[in-house]
């Protein structure tokens, strides 16, 4: 049997990121927005990013090699999954949340064998302070972080505004609305809804220019609320993207019972996350951020459908379900 066997996916899974680093590094230093703009040789690539010219011809074609970049005849192109979602001139771009992960996240990451042995995060959060106020104390970093949760959640917004039954309801609050990225596909799908962005005070100013530039600030305005410690909104809908799960369970149960007070009877709370599969052996990415919790917070973790059921019906929810958005991305629904 052993003659059968390869190390192959072990070394590329214990290697991967080095692969992982060079397309970090490639959103970084604007490979792709460059590209975006028409092919180059790398020479002269090269020269637009300013980069010394040791490495940087293996750098491009490993890139070629991963699959980002496309070479013919000596020039150097995008792809067109990276035209698209990687050329920071674009409204599709992602790469905000690719920036996030090479500055903030890969270093953290680093750090994960240390947490496993201790149960304490790594990161901003370190000596037990509030993640988001931690984040929120330096403005260029607010900015990054906020507009990387724009590129990560486009896909699973417009699946939030195109499948909830949206025409039951009138007013909504997206508690921890970030930049403003689900309120603003929300709006933009459906005329007659107008709806609240809630989240800690240094978010206002994004919040609000990102929401003025689709011509919105009519229907979506910035309401800022601690979640823990003020009261909740009180809208026919509350949506909580990536929020539950950087507290502990705690805390998790108080936000669900908050939002079941806050509701009128009929109300509706979504809670979206990269949800792990009951069965915990598929979603391997509801599983890394689980990890990411424990590197970023003090006390959070991600969960199953089945876990938010319980809890939901643990708060006194009358009916709830779970439903598949996009990618490694579900919603757990309660109906009060």
């Amino acid at each position: 049997m052993t003659g059968q066997l390869t190390p192959d996916r072990i070394l590329e899974l214990g290697y991967g990121f080095w692969g992982a680093k060079a397309l970090l590094s490639a959103v970084e230093v604007g490979v792709f927005s460059e590209l975006a703009k028409g092919a180059l040789d790398g020479e002269a690539l090269r020269e637009r990013l300013g980069l010394h010219s040791r490495g940087a011809r293996d750098f491009f074609d490993v890139l070629v090699a991963l699959g980002m970049l496309e070479r013919r005849d000596g020039l150097y192109t995008n792809t067109p999954e990276t035209d698209w979602y990687l050329d920071r001139a674009k409204d599709s771009y992602i790469g905000g949340w690719l920036e996030m992960g090479g500055r903030r996240v890969y270093p953290i990451w680093a750090s994960l064998t240390e947490a496993l042995r201790t149960g304490r995060p790594q990161g901003e959060a370190t000596g037990g302070d509030d993640l988001f106020q931690a984040l929120y104390q330096e403005p260029n970093r607010t900015r990054l972080y906020l507009r990387a949760m724009t590129g990560l959640s486009m896909a699973t917004n417009q699946a939030i505004a195109r499948t909830f039954p949206w025409t039951r309801y009138k007013t909504f609050s997206d508690l921890g609305a970030a930049q403003g990225g689900l309120a603003v596909q929300l709006a933009l799908a459906h005329p007659h809804l107008t709806g609240l962005g809630v989240d800690l005070p240094p978010v206002a100013p994004i919040f609000e220019e990102y929401v003025d530039s689709f011509a919105l600030s009519e229907r979506l305005r910035f309401q800022p609320v601690d979640l823990l410690a003020d009261p909740l909104p009180e809208t026919d809908v509350l949506i909580m993207g990536r929020v539950l799960h950087g507290y502990d369970l705690g805390r998790k149960r108080a936000l669900i019972a908050k939002a079941y007070d806050a509701l009128p009877d009929g109300g509706a709370l979504l809670l979206y996350e990269a949800l792990i599969d009951d069965e915990r052996r598929e979603n391997t990415g509801g599983l890394l951020f689980s990890l990411h919790m424990l590197l970023t917070t003090p006390g959070g973790f991600d969960y199953t459908g089945a876990d938010c059921r319980a809890w939901l019906h643990e708060a006194g929810f009358r009916q709830t379900s779970v439903q598949h958005l996009s990618g490694a991305d579900s919603m757990v629904v309660g109906i009060k």
